[in-house]
C-alpha cells in the first residue's frame, strides 16, 4: 500500500525548493560566468595612435588592411616619355643631397625619382624599396635602357636592403650605362653603372611602365 505525503510536509518541501531556486538565481545574477569577450584584455585602451611597430607591408589583402597607395602612369606610351624624364632629371644636376628632400634645395635618391615623375604628371612610390618593386624587373644588364630605374645595396658583393636608386639616362654600350642619382657626398650627378663603386653594389633594374 502506497504511503501518501501529508499536506503540511508537501508545503514544507515546496517552500524549501522555492527558497533554494530563488537563492541560486540571485547568485548567478551577481556572479555571471565570464565570456570570451570579458576575459580578453583591453589592448586598445592604452594604445597611443601610431604606436604600432613599423613593419614592411605584406601582400596580405585582408579586409581590415589599409588601402594601398594610388599611383598613376603616363597617359601615353612610356617610351615616348623617356626623353622628357631624362631632361627633367638633368635639371636637378648639382642639387645638394638632403635626406628626405624633395626639391632643388636638397633631395635624396628616392626623392629624385619621385620628383622627376611628379613633374611630368606621374605619381610613383617615394621610398626606395617600394620603387624597387614597382613595375617589371629587367631580365639582365644587357637589356637595361634609358628610363629604367637601377638599385643598389650598401656593401659590394653582399646581400642587403635597397639603399640607393637612380634613373638610367644613357646607354652607350655594354660597359657604359649612365644613370642620374643623388649622391650623399656630391649631390645629383650622373655615373656609370660599371664604375668600380657601383658595379659591385648593383642588384636590380626595374622598368616602371
Amino acid at each position: 500500500m502506497k504511503k501518501q505525503i501529508s499536506f503540511p510536509l508537501a508545503i514544507t518541501i515546496c517552500l524549501f525548493v522555492l527558497t533554494v531556486t530563488l537563492f541560486s538565481c540571485d547568485t548567478l545574477r551577481k556572479n555571471p560566468t565570464p565570456t570570451a569577450q570579458s576575459r580578453r584584455p583591453n589592448t586598445t585602451a592604452n594604445r597611443r595612435p601610431g604606436s604600432a611597430p613599423a613593419r614592411r607591408p605584406t601582400n596580405n589583402r585582408a579586409a581590415s588592411s589599409p588601402a594601398r597607395p594610388t599611383y598613376s602612369r603616363p597617359s601615353g606610351d612610356y617610351a615616348k616619355e623617356i626623353p622628357q624624364v631624362v631632361e627633367v632629371a638633368r635639371t636637378y644636376s648639382g642639387t645638394p643631397y638632403r635626406s628626405g628632400g624633395n626639391d632643388k634645395s636638397g633631395i635624396d635618391c628616392s626623392g629624385l625619382i619621385c620628383s622627376v615623375y611628379s613633374e611630368i604628371g606621374v605619381k610613383v612610390p617615394r621610398i626606395s624599396w617600394q620603387q624597387s618593386e614597382f613595375g617589371t624587373e629587367v631580365g639582365s644588364i644587357q637589356e637595361i635602357r634609358p628610363g629604367d630605374w637601377v638599385f643598389f645595396v650598401p656593401e659590394a658583393g653582399k646581400e642587403g636592403y635597397v639603399s640607393h636608386a637612380g634613373i638610367v639616362t644613357d646607354v652607350r654600350n655594354q660597359q657604359e650605362i649612365f644613370f642620374i642619382h643623388a649622391s650623399t657626398s656630391k649631390g645629383v650627378r650622373e655615373d656609370n653603372l660599371f664604375s668600380t663603386y657601383f658595379k659591385g653594389r648593383f642588384v636590380k633594374a626595374m622598368r616602371p611602365f
